[in-house]
């Protein structure tokens, strides 16, 4: 056992000499871990934040003035008139993402009662601004009618005392989720890439072949790796956390970054198990990388990072139930957003180790297979 520590060790300081002589991956690395991160997280908004609107205006009235008057920054930019005639064409061109159309007498017919109708017409394929601005610009006019008809300018009281907490997000700023959730990915991402490629590397060079004449089981080769490429990672995942996430982006973490860190431990041993049982199947870095690209994409989407697992089919739920990246999605929210303890993420720990033991053990058997065959 000593001896087998000793050569695990050995080689995988070997492992982390190759990763160093490596600038492309190093790159790699420094780059997917900070400006990648800091990127998705100001860039990729998931709140209505500076949508396009314009309005067509027949009435000219003091309420469609008080009603445009209230779609206000930074939601939304300042409307822009348009003719009439113009709202179909700038619709197709994808000029604006909301376009409000108020007829003639508009406010006329409301005083009146006659419920006249007013059009907003919504670019849907701008989805996450779209569902949510439609829903505030409904708000607002709403708001403003009601306001302009009473000659009150209070909204309607209701009979209860609603009190709303937000908790773990009190601002809903997407920046809190999409920056952690990054992370999450990129450790998803460079677990299955890093040890995969270590694997074509040693083919490509003929370094493999050095292996094979050395007295190291295929086990102490498989673990070399992946020690030596998740220990890169983790350290490259707390420091973006403490630099990207806290520091530049002040995205407040809530509960143990240990605990985290010893979960991200025990997630790696299953991903970069998953990186060497793929490179096993292929024998070039093309390859490597057209085998893993769909299997990254299905376990980055649908792990619950980007939405929720109770939006999918149930029957996807209980699929990805087998995907370890769902169960370290659930594990890292619970942490890093909600400060839960070990009494509350112990169940997700359990079946991270119970699905590292079982990807471990069908990568080492393919492994052997691999390394026979090239001997």
């Amino acid at each position: 056992m000593r001896q087998w520590l000793t050569n695990v060790f050995r080689l995988g300081l070997k492992e982390l000499s190759s990763l160093r002589a490596d600038p492309v991956l190093i790159l790699l690395i420094v780059y997917i871990f900070s400006f990648a991160v800091y990127s998705v997280a100001t860039g990729a908004k998931l709140e209505v934040s500076n949508a396009s609107v314009a309005y067509s205006d027949q009435d000219r009235s003091a309420l469609t003035g008080r009603i445009l008057g209230a779609i206000l920054p930074p939601e939304f930019n300042a409307p822009q008139e348009i003719a009439a005639d113009e709202v179909e064409s700038v619709m197709d061109s994808g000029k604006f993402v909301f376009v409000l159309s108020f007829p003639p007498a508009f406010e006329a017919d409301v005083l009146k009662g006659h419920k006249p109708q007013a059009q907003l017409n919504v670019d849907a394929t701008a989805m996450a601004q779209a569902g949510n601005g439609s829903v505030f610009l409904q708000q607002i006019i709403r708001a403003e009618v009601a306001k302009f008809v009473s000659g009150e300018d209070t909204t309607t009281t209701l009979p209860i005392n609603l009190v709303v907490r937000t908790r773990f997000n009190p601002n809903l700023n997407s920046v809190w989720f999409s920056s952690v959730m990054q992370i999450i990915n990129n450790i998803t991402i460079l677990s299955v890439l890093l040890t995969g490629a270590a694997l074509i590397r040693e083919r490509e060079h003929g370094t493999i072949e050095h292996l094979l004449v050395m007295p190291v089981t295929p086990s102490e080769i498989m673990v070399a790796k992946i020690w030596a490429n998740g220990l890169a990672i983790v350290v490259a995942a707390i420091l973006s956390l403490w630099f990207v996430v806290q520091t530049v982006l002040a995205v407040p973490i809530a509960g143990s970054v240990a605990l985290f860190v010893v979960g991200a431990v025990l997630y790696l041993v299953s991903v970069t198990g998953l990186g060497i049982l793929l490179a096993t199947f292929t024998t070039s870095m093309p390859q490597f990388g057209l085998l893993s690209l769909p299997v990254l994409v299905i376990m980055n989407l649908l792990s619950g990072s980007t939405t929720p697992m109770e939006s999918m089919p149930v029957w996807l739920q209980n699929v990805m139930q087998l995907a370890p990246s769902t169960h370290f999605v659930a594990f890292s929210q619970a942490i890093l957003y909600r400060g839960a303890g070990l009494d509350i993420v112990w169940p997700d720990m359990v079946v991270m180790v119970a699905l590292s033991a079982v990807f471990f053990i069908i990568a080492l058997k393919r492994f052997r297979l691999t390394m026979a065959s090239v001997h």
